[in-house]
């Protein structure tokens, strides 16, 4: 067998430290065997893992002339459209714009004959983009990295026991005596593993410690090639405390595979409104796809088989039903505190917002009404659009999505401009944006107005749906589409936060690729041949970039304050036990359960009959004392209700009416609403 497909077994004893003997052991796995314990429409994937020193024997150069265009381009990407560059210059003293001009600078004073090394072209473009501290803000490695992803067939999860930080294993493929799930790991390469993870996340792009310390570990073992050069060790060694208390060595090399993108996932390079409404990092992103394809490959399957039509729902190990298995999770949780409806949310990355939330509301409806645990830890975000219009079944008042700023420049004007309904574009409108950034040049203003990229309208169309209380559960792997959804959650006051975190991803912002841009400043039909005025060049060898276009800002009581860098800050704080990292999670959902048995329950239900122009309306209420009732938003009547049934009747107009819409109080409360189609 070559080189590519198998991993050769060796144990060999090393020196006794501190009089404790050690065993090294370099693990053996044959990729063949790997690859056929995952289902059989994934295998090809695995099958065609290769380890990391093959790899890099395929990588292509770039010329100087194509390392001139890429900082060029990075240059007019930061300089004109950046909305975030005065909080980024501010917040953490960069100044990647003037580190862009000077390496433009000995680019061009520099022959073909001492072009510099590629990798080192690379990783000092990646250190530019990365001092911002921004995940939407990234330069895209070209091929043949941007499709690869380094990874290692196990993965590293915190917790904590008596206040004592610990770095378990777990999801491991390996048949390996004492290198197995649960044990602790101690070392990385010979560092101290707090201090390993602590380096790599030095090297993360989030925007505060405990994003970069996610970032950190959540990378430790997975590594889309796509934002991320290739490790520079070709394995690594791994110092662990087995399970009777041994103190041992495992060597693993790096191995190589392209994942492949799931089928419902929005082509950021598409011109569609869905391409403009993107808010998601990349890196989490690209390892969460890969660990679906390591860990999840029955689900990965069956999403391939609805985006096929093959069957139209799948059920995951313990869940309910769905037509989006990697996306969704739901389950009833037996707890301590009662039974509670959960469901994970793993990714807003879906192309359809409606029937996302269709979806969601289908599964909410088969769970338990007595209050419901939203867990979107490990989300990095999606279409924008989902994200802000789960939020209206969720509670009864009227949901103010987030506004979106940018930065005021003659390229943002343009583009605006551009895109706006008398003139060129597509089924996405940017007029709102345009007057404020032209009276910029008046008001000296830096930003533009603010104004939703998800309407307001699409944000309050489908309403309440589930009555009982609700908690979500957040990380700082929570980014973008979940900042957004997290934030709109506590502004609409729907509930309380419970995070692992003190913080989540922090990441406020719309995110544009530098191909979506190119074709924004095109003529609008085939073959999209670029305006006279576009500062915008193809780039060479797939290569690509990302940059935060526009920034969000919070409302109600926080209205103004920008998401960016300060994300979202929860009511409540998990520390992660070992019960959670090896027992689905246990005690997390216990202490949401615990929090979720001391918030009140709201029930509204209603069925109608009409006759000879009379409506008839049965109601079954549950802790609510008084009820508004509306007939196409016209007010007709207030009842005093108590728990249980009743009924009253409704005059209908002689033109008929479309929508009965109830609003229940409680003590002058607003806490439930249901509308009814006529």
């Amino acid at each position: 067998m070559s080189k590519s497909t198998k991993i050769k077994e060796t144990s060999e004893k090393i020196k006794p430290e501190s009089g404790q003997s050690k065993s090294f052991n370099k693990g053996k796995m044959d990729i063949g065997d790997l690859a056929k314990s995952v289902h059989e429409e994934i295998r090809p994937q695995l099958a065609a893992s290769t380890d990391l020193q093959t790899f890099l024997e395929t990588t292509g150069k770039l010329s100087l002339s194509d390392m001139r265009l890429l900082v060029e381009q990075a240059l007019v990407l930061l300089e004109t459209t950046y909305v975030h560059m005065p909080l980024k210059r501010a917040m953490h003293a960069v100044d990647p714009v003037q580190r862009l001009k000077l390496l433009k600078y000995r680019l061009d004073r520099i022959t073909e004959e001492k072009i510099p090394n590629e990798i080192r072209f690379h990783n000092e473009m990646t250190e530019i983009f990365t001092s911002v501290r921004d995940l939407h803000t990234n330069y895209l490695l070209p091929a043949p990295f941007n499709d690869k992803t380094a990874y290692l067939p196990f993965l590293i999860e915190e917790c904590f026991e008596n206040d004592q930080q610990k770095y378990l294993v777990t999801n491991i493929w390996l048949d390996h005596p004492t290198f197995k799930s649960g044990v602790e790991v101690l070392y990385w390469n010979g560092i101290p593993i707090e201090k390993a993870v602590e380096l790599n996340a030095d090297r993360q792009a989030g925007s505060n410690l405990e994003a970069r310390h996610a970032r950190g570990l959540d990378s430790l073992t997975i590594r889309p090639m796509i934002t991320t050069l290739p490790p520079d060790e070709e394995w690594v060694v791994i110092g662990y405390r087995s399970m009777d208390g041994a103190e041992l060595e495992f060597r693993q090399p790096w191995l190589v595979f392209s994942p492949e993108p799931g089928p419902t996932m929005v082509d950021p390079n598409s011109l569609t409104k869905e391409a403009t409404a993107l808010g998601i990092d990349i890196k989490t992103a690209a390892i969460h796809q890969a660990k679906k394809v390591l860990f999840a490959s029955e689900a990965v399957a069956a999403e391939k088989k609805i985006a096929k039509a093959e069957i139209k729902r799948a059920a995951p190990p313990l869940g309910l039903e769905t037509s989006m298995p990697t996306v969704l999770m739901a389950r009833n949780m037996e707890t301590s505190n009662g039974t509670f409806g959960y469901i994970r949310i793993f990714e807003f990355d879906v192309g359809n917002a409606d029937e996302f939330v269709a979806e969601f509301v289908r599964l909410t409806e088969s769970l338990s009404q007595n209050g419901l645990i939203i867990d979107v830890r490990g989300n990095g975000g999606g279409l924008i659009y989902a994200s802000e219009r789960l939020l209206q079944v969720l509670a009864p008042q009227r949901i103010s999505p987030e506004p979106a700023q940018f930065i005021n420049t003659p390229l943002t004007l343009e583009i605006c401009r551009l895109h706006s309904p008398s003139n060129l574009l597509q089924d996405f409108d940017l007029s709102s944006w345009v007057g404020s950034i032209h009276r910029a040049v008046e008001t000296g203003a830096t930003f533009s107005q603010g104004f939703p990229i998800t309407s307001k309208e699409s944000c309050n169309i489908v309403g309440q749906k589930y009555y009982g209380p609700v908690i979500l559960i957040t990380d700082a792997l929570c980014y973008s589409a979940t900042d957004i959804f997290a934030a709109g959650f506590q502004d609409n006051n729907i509930g309380p936060i419970l995070g692992t975190s003190w913080n989540t991803g922090a990441g406020g912002a719309n995110v544009w690729t530098h191909e979506l841009l190119q074709l924004l400043m095109s003529e609008q039909n085939p073959p999209f041949q670029p305006l006279p005025n576009s500062p915008f060049k193809p780039l060479p060898n797939e290569a690509g970039m990302r940059v935060s276009i526009r920034r969000f800002l919070r409302v109600n009581e926080r209205a103004g304050m920008p998401l960016e860098d300060l994300g979202v800050v929860p009511d409540h704080k998990h520390e992660m036990t070992k019960e959670d990292i090896l027992n689905g999670n246990i005690d997390l959902i216990n202490h949401a359960a615990s929090i979720l048995a001391t918030m009140p329950v709201y029930k509204l239900s209603a069925e109608t009959h009409s006759q000879d122009g009379t409506l008839s309306v049965e109601i079954m209420t549950e802790n609510i004392s008084r009820l508004d009732v509306f007939l196409d938003d016209r007010p007709q009547q207030s009842l005093n209700v108590s728990d249980g049934p009743s009924q009253f009747d409704l005059t209908l107009p002689q033109q008929g009416a479309s929508l009965i819409e109830l609003q229940g109080f409680k003590d002058n409360l607003f806490v439930a609403k249901q509308r009814i189609e006529i």
